[in-house]
């Protein structure tokens, strides 16, 4: 049994703020909170605040998760986000070959025996995806979904398991299939009308995909799948609050439309986050970085440059979204979403928690992050 007094100067739990809080770790939870300051282990200045989960990363460090489908790939990514206060994960494969998505479904097993730390599962974005939406993928590798698809999303050895879909191009039928198998539903990619985004939801998908971005808009006549996700208040939706996805005034109007919990942050992040790179390769294009903007040479956005820390800086900032809210939109909120409550066992700082904790600094950056009680 490890044991470590935890002495945070201000500390935001995920419900309330408080000064001067001793938190008793133990392997890595906390089992007790007081504010007996004479015997503690480490003292820390700044507000001490739950750790961020980013749904959606798909490269850092210099590494592209597509790149290297490997567990030194994972932590090369994992570390580089820490530096920026994500303390859990879900790497994202873009639509790529059957051969990757094993590969990469290999990785995040082995991740998990070595019990790697910030690694929960994995976010398969694609391959089921609207061509007509694709972004950034690469329509050669858009298909339909087959058997060799369902071994991989079957698998019980690669934790919790995100895939996002076109519903025009997946049916109900296997959308209750994922579900069924445990699967986080997304609706993303895609040039669904209404009618057909609503069955995918009937069926049991229950998320979004960066909201607003590749996806049929809200329109008078047509709500979309826009409308489908602002209307539908069961289901979440990501949101990438980097001033380039989505016009901030967009943004505000979703959190306004959703019930509180429903909207989480997410990066979309690529390699440059937590490196000096200026582009990096993508199938067969480059994509450049100028001003935190990833452009690909066929001219769209190609993820983003953002990390967990800006984008609740952003959301607090340029939103005008309360802080206590905006660290809630990159950590309750989205762990809420992928464990439904009742096995949450990450996304706040209360008793039985794992003590997943970032240190801020009075301008939101980050000082210190650490995972399970330790520090990374």
């Amino acid at each position: 049994m490890t044991q470590l007094r935890f002495h945070a100067q201000r500390l935001f739990d995920g419900y309330n703020f408080s000064e001067e809080q001793v938190l008793t770790l133990v392997d890595g939870k906390i089992t007790a909170i007081d504010q007996d300051t004479s015997n503690v282990d480490v003292a820390v200045k700044g507000l001490v605040v739950p750790g961020y989960i980013d749904l959606q990363i798909n490269g850092g460090g210099g590494a592209l998760f597509n790149d290297s489908p490997s567990v030194d790939n994972l932590k090369i990514i994992m570390a580089a986000h820490a530096k920026f206060g994500t303390t859990a994960m879900m790497p994202t494969l873009i639509t790529d070959k059957v051969e990757v998505m094993q590969q990469a479904a290999d990785a995040i097993a082995q991740a998990i025996i070595e019990k790697v730390p910030g690694i929960v599962g994995i976010h398969f974005e694609g391959p089921h995806l609207s061509v007509e939406k694709k972004g950034t993928h690469c329509a050669d590798f858009i298909r339909p979904i087959s058997d060799a698809e369902w071994q991989v999303l079957s698998r019980q050895d690669i934790g919790q398991v995100i895939i996002t879909l076109a519903p025009e191009n997946v049916s109900p039928i296997d959308v209750k299939r994922m579900v069924d198998l445990g699967i986080k539903v997304c609706l993303g990619h895609t040039n669904a009308d209404f009618k057909t985004a609503q069955k995918s939801i009937d069926a049991g998908a229950s998320g979004f995909t960066h909201l607003f971005n590749a996806m049929s808009p809200l329109q008078g006549r047509e709500p979309g799948v826009v409308g489908a996700a602002l209307l539908n208040n069961q289901t979440s939706c990501g949101l990438i609050v980097d001033g380039f996805h989505v016009d901030y005034a967009s943004c505000q109007l979703a959190i306004q439309a959703k019930p509180k919990g429903k909207i989480f942050l997410v990066t979309d992040a690529m390699p440059p986050v937590g490196s000096d790179q200026t582009q990096f390769a993508l199938y067969d294009r480059v994509v450049t970085v100028d001003n935190g903007r990833l452009t690909s040479t066929t001219g769209e956005l190609a993820g983003s440059s953002l990390d967990m820390a800006s984008a609740v800086k952003n959301t607090h900032q340029a939103l005008g979204i309360e802080l206590g809210e905006a660290i809630r939109m990159a950590s309750l909120y989205p762990a809420q979403y992928l464990y439904q409550n009742e096995s949450l066992v990450r996304g706040d700082l209360t008793l039985g928690m794992q003590a997943d904790m970032v240190v801020l600094n009075d301008d939101l950056s980050v000082q210190e992050t650490w995972i399970s009680g330790k520090r990374v």
